[in-house]
């Protein structure tokens, strides 16, 4: 069998400016977040709902995004090293083998701490600003977070991380392994052909944003309370649990993980999500009845 495969040779870098680099992963993450910030503020005015609603929203869900991504990723990939060294949790050193703080960028954000950071926000935007359900703000701000998540895994994708096992599969991509050194001039070194997990990924989302559009603009979805928000759960979060079988593991204490439950983190911490869609996609269908 001839093993056919996409050799993956995509510069992470955008550009650089002021001795500073500008990466596709970053452009993603802000178009993400840019795109749904219009989305949500669309979808405010057609309601013709207060401005000072949107605003206060845009910067609970920031904040709520910001950090719970970077706490999730702290606490749950890597507790032990982040509560040692807490000040790395929010600021984006470490340190040198001298001892002293330096810049080193953050190594990590987590979509699943992302997603309890807006919960959170939501939580504290319903009680102090709108005074509406929490499940009211939901089946809003949920409609572009499909389009959110897809535009991410392709940042991830552009990095050349979060991929598959190997794979005999046509459409394997082999990714650059030690990309730093890539980037400053030496041949790549390239992984077995694997499965592109981010592409997998992003595919599902996009799938998902385009059904919670569809609902909101085109049904009365947003008159049952919970439907479009549990709609995304289930589609996001379904999608993250399956693919993560043929993902790498993201750290080492994985492996004893999936060994011992046949489950690795962010699959265990994709359950609740679900668990959580399909009951908000019944109480909604109760009480419509």
């Amino acid at each position: 069998m001839i093993l056919l495969s996409v050799d993956w040779s995509f510069d992470p870098e955008l550009f650089t400016i002021l001795g500073r680099e500008i990466r596709w992963y970053g452009l993603l993450w802000v178009t993400g977040i840019v795109v749904a910030y219009l989305i949500v503020q669309r979808i405010y005015k057609s309601e013709k709902l207060p401005e000072k609603w949107f605003d206060s929203l845009t910067i609970y869900m920031l904040i709520g995004i910001i950090v719970g991504a970077r706490l999730g990723h702290c606490l749950f990939y890597d507790p032990e090293y982040y509560l040692s060294h807490p000040l790395e949790m929010i600021l984006p050193i470490s340190k040198n083998e001298y001892g002293r703080y330096v810049f080193s960028g953050y190594r990590g954000l987590a979509s699943h701490g992302g997603v309890i950071g807006i919960i959170i926000a939501v939580w504290l935007y319903s009680r102090r600003i709108t005074k509406k359900s929490m499940l009211w703000t939901f089946d809003r701000v949920v409609v572009p977070a499909g389009f959110t998540a897809g535009m991410i895994r392709l940042g991830n994708l552009a990095n050349h991380e979060i991929y598959g096992h190997a794979t005999d599969k046509p459409w394997g991509f082999r990714f650059i392994e030690n990309l730093p050194q890539w980037e400053k001039g030496a041949s790549a070194v390239y992984s077995l052909p694997s499965h592109p997990t981010q592409i997998y990924e992003a595919t599902c989302y996009f799938i998902v944003f385009a059904v919670t559009m569809w609902m909101y603009w085109k049904t009365n979805a947003r008159e049952r309370q919970g439907l479009i928000i549990g709609v995304a759960m289930i589609g996001i979060f379904s999608a993250r649990f399956f693919i993560e079988y043929f993902k790498n593991v993201q750290e080492p204490f994985e492996i004893s993980m999936r060994d011992s439950y046949g489950l690795i983190m962010g699959q265990l911490l994709s359950i609740p999500f679900i668990v959580w869609g399909i009951w908000l996609i019944w109480k909604s269908r109760i009480k419509s009845i």
